[in-house]
Formats: C-alpha cells, sequence, structure tokens
C-alpha cells in the first residue's frame, strides 16, 4: 500500500509536490482541515505567503492538529514559507527563528547549487524565491545547508525545513528522504 502524504493546500504550490509525491509511488492528499491529517505518514507544508498560510491555518483550527502530527512522530518537509511557518514565531514546532525575504524581495529571487548534508547524489539545485533563512537555531537543529554562511536546510528529529522550493526543480531527493524517514524507501 503507498505511503499517504498530506500537502497543506490551503495556498501555494501544493499541486508540484504532489505531482512529485505522485511520481515516487506515494498517494498525496490535501489537507485544508484537521480531519485530512487523519492517517498521514507524512506532511508537506509548502512555499507560499506565510501571512495567508497563517491565517488560513487559524481559520481552520489546524495548529493544534499539525503540532500533535509533528509529535507523534510523523515526518514533515517543510519548504520556503513553510519553513517560516514551523518557527517558534508560528507553530512553534522548530527551534528556530526565520527572517523572512532574507535575501531581498521577488526580484532578488535566485538559483544556487547547494551541497546538502545526508542528501546523496552531489550539489541539490535550488530555486530561492523571498527566501527565508535561519536567523537562530537551538542545539538540537541540524543544519544540512548554507547560502553566504546562512543556514537555508535545517533538520530537527523528523522534520526537515528548506529555505528553497525543491518542487519546481524535479530533483526528487528532499521528497525521498521525507519518505524514508517514514520508512518508504527509495522508489
Amino acid at each position: 500500500m503507498p505511503k499517504l502524504v498530506g500537502v497543506l493546500a490551503l495556498q501555494g504550490d501544493f499541486e508540484a509536490h504532489a505531482k512529485m509525491i505522485r511520481a515516487l509511488g506515494a498517494q498525496p492528499r490535501e489537507v485544508r482541515v484537521p480531519a485530512d491529517l487523519d492517517g498521514l505518514d507524512a506532511l508537506i507544508i509548502p512555499g507560499g505567503e506565510s501571512t495567508v498560510m497563517t491565517l488560513g491555518i487559524e481559520r481552520e483550527g489546524l495548529a493544534e492538529p499539525l503540532r500533535a502530527l509533528v509529535q507523534s512522530g510523523t515526518p514533515v518537509l517543510g519548504t520556503c514559507a513553510g519553513m517560516i511557518m514551523l518557527d517558534r514565531d508560528h507553530l512553534g514546532i522548530l527551534d528556530i527563528t526565520t527572517r523572512r525575504n532574507a535575501f531581498g524581495r521577488q526580484v532578488r529571487s535566485f538559483e544556487a547549487d547547494i551541497d546538502l548534508d545526508g542528501v546523496d547524489g552531489g550539489p541539490m539545485h535550488a530555486v530561492f524565491i523571498r527566501a527565508p533563512w535561519v536567523a537562530e537555531h537551538g542545539p538540537g537543529v541540524e543544519v544540512l545547508g548554507r547560502v553566504e554562511d546562512h543556514p537555508v536546510a535545517i533538520r530537527q528529529g523528523t522534520v526537515l525545513a528548506v529555505s528553497f522550493h525543491p518542487e519546481l526543480t524535479g530533483d526528487p531527493r528532499l521528497h525521498q528522504l521525507l519518505l524514508q524517514m517514514n520508512g518508504a524507501g527509495e522508489s
């Protein structure tokens, strides 16, 4: 039976994540209300606009169910605004503080090849769009990758968070890692 991976679908490019999950042999489920979290093997919180995502999470009563899901050990991948949503100032799931639009506004968006600890296969091509970086992190946070000495990829327990958009490059390695964290193995 394929793994069931939720993709928070309040705002952002959740369809691209769902497509990537489907290509890896798992089954995506759009998450909009707390009941959509039932039975998930993993969850993705995509990029988008963090203020809009915060309002949607509040409106749908998703904050506590999302925290409970992570506390249960369910693996989570947060990308771009998803990283922001996981920080101390938002859902409080990761022991990090992020800086929004850290590299600059939309016109300062860029692409870069970055090495990620724990991700085999060489550098990952990363697309940064109004991207955050980790401004502060606690001792339990492992920094997996940096740009200009700023942490842009981290892991804490079963939660991965990156400042970039892996769903835009077609490189499935972070999504594979999420599935492996859940025991799905490589597709």
